[in-house]
Formats: structure tokens, sequence, C-alpha cells
């Protein structure tokens, strides 16, 4: 059995319903476990009992948010040099293009030595004016389709070996 760890977080909606989209994706392979984690629960031990990752985060700012931030400080160190060459995947939930947020992922997961196994899975709200932004979101059925063809593909890709 292997296990796939999703840590995220999410303050308007829109990241937990692509998280919960990818898990669905992941749950048509009956030999992965996925483990969802909100990013302020997460400890390093999750990280280490792992056998691949999805880190997903809203776009703040131009930037991951400040709980994966905080999740990252807390487990970088006590799983550095023992995750190597594992596969990850990012979600980001963005309000103008997710960019910068994707690339401290990828920045940060380079450090830890990880492998992307696939681009950056940026879904754009348009959220633009202060009450778009603290609204409640909606992630349409196609973004919510491309999160459940990724979580089926990662989970697909550990059983197999591929990753």
């Amino acid at each position: 059995m292997k296990t796939l760890l999703v840590v995220y977080h999410s303050m308007t909606g829109g990241t937990e319903q692509m998280v919960h989209a990818l898990a669905a994706g992941a749950a048509t392979e009956d030999n992965v476990r996925t483990r969802l984690l909100r990013a302020s629960g997460a400890q390093a031990e999750d990280v280490l009992d792992a056998d691949g990752y999805v880190f997903a985060t809203p776009e703040n700012l131009a930037a991951i948010s400040g709980l994966m931030k905080d999740f990252f400080d807390r487990c970088y160190y006590p799983a550095l040099d023992r995750i190597n060459g594992r596969p990850y995947a990012a979600l980001i939930c963005a309000g103008s293009d997710g960019q910068n947020a994707a690339r401290q992922i990828d920045r940060i997961a380079t450090g830890w030595r990880l492998r992307r196994v696939a681009e950056s899975l940026i879904v754009c709200t348009h959220a633009q004016t202060p009450e778009e932004i603290l609204a409640l979101k909606t992630i349409g059925e196609a973004g919510l389709e491309r999160c459940r063809e990724l979580g089926t593909a990662l989970a697909t890709g550990l059983v197999l070996g591929v990753f």
C-alpha cells in the first residue's frame, strides 16, 4: 500500500474543493491511501511516512499561504535528506496567475530533493477586489476535473512504480 500525502491550506474553500477532487481521483486506485492533512496539523513524521506528496495552497499576495509556509518551516529540516527522490505535485487556487506560489513550492521541493511529476495545477478564480478575494469560492467543474485527473495519475504512478 502506497501513501499519497496531501498537505493543504484553504481560507475560502477553493483549495479545499481542489484537494477533495484530487483525492476522489486518487481513490480510483485501490493500493493507494490518500491522507489529507491541513497544513497547520501536518508534522514531519507525516512527511516521512508518505510515498508521494501534493502541496495545495491558495495564492496569497502572490505567494503560498502563511500556514503552508509554516508547515514547510516546521517540517523542512526534520525531513531533509530523508525523502530524496519522492514524487510531488502542487495545486494552487489563484486570484491572478499563481505562478509565484508554484515557484515557491518548487524551490522548497528542490531543496528536499523531491521529483516534480506534474506541472503545478493552477486554477484561477480571477478574484481581484477585496470582496471577491474574501468571498467563499466555487471551483468550476473543468477545474475540478483537472484535479481528479491529476489524483488518478499520481495514484497510478505510485502503484506502478513509475515515480
